[in-house]
């Protein structure tokens, strides 16, 4: 079995710390998996987890995927190493100028398409229910997700109607701007090491 926790840190990915997240919630810790996605040999090892459990679904008859869609920037990488492991396209969305989740590029969605959406960290969900948003505007089907950490706060609502299935489920500890612990001890400031605006 894959040590997921070691890759992430052999590739410095993991990182401990004060962040300020894009959904303006403070963090102790931040996945930075743009380290791992640099290297291919170890982004696919881990992304073989999630891909596995997927293949193992598909083997059963339980489930059909026709496509892979990652939201940009940190889903395009895994998008395209699922893509691959599960033998279907890959493509992405990205936000337009206004900050709404679109399908560019030439992309297109067929009617019932069924798709899976591949991200790096998925803390809240925002950019995987606005993906989905945008797909079944489309016509297509939604079928399950993939991440290579799963940060879900362990009391949070599950956002999504379908499977999510994590490389790694580590819960984040999160708090509100106002009631951040970190900013209370007066430690550095909060980074913001992401590259999506701060959602307000």
């Amino acid at each position: 079995m894959t040590d997921v926790v070691s890759i992430l840190t052999e590739c410095r990915a993991m990182l401990t710390g004060h962040f300020l997240l894009s959904s303006g919630k403070h963090s102790s810790q931040y996945f930075q998996c743009a380290r791992l996605l640099q290297y291919p040999d170890r982004a696919a090892e881990v992304i073989a987890g999630p891909a596995g459990r997927i293949l193992a679904q598909i083997s059963a008859g339980n489930l059909a995927v026709d496509s892979v869609i990652g939201p940009a920037m940190g889903g395009i990488v895994v998008a395209y190493e699922l893509g691959r492991q599960l033998k279907v396209p890959a493509f992405f969305t990205e936000r337009n100028d206004d900050g709404v989740m679109t399908l560019r590029r030439g992309f297109e969605i067929k009617p019932g398409e069924r798709i899976v959406i591949a991200e790096d960290v998925v803390t809240t969900g925002k950019s995987t229910l606005e993906t989905a948003e945008r797909i079944r505007e489309m016509g297509g089907v939604v079928v399950a997700s993939i991440c290579v950490v799963d940060r879900r706060p362990a009391d949070a609502e599950d956002p999504f109607p379908w499977p999510l299935y994590a490389a790694l489920r580590q819960p984040a500890v999160l708090w509100d701007a106002s009631e951040c612990e970190l900013c209370k001890e007066g430690k550095t400031p909060a980074e913001k090491p992401g590259s999506r605006k701060v959602f307000n």
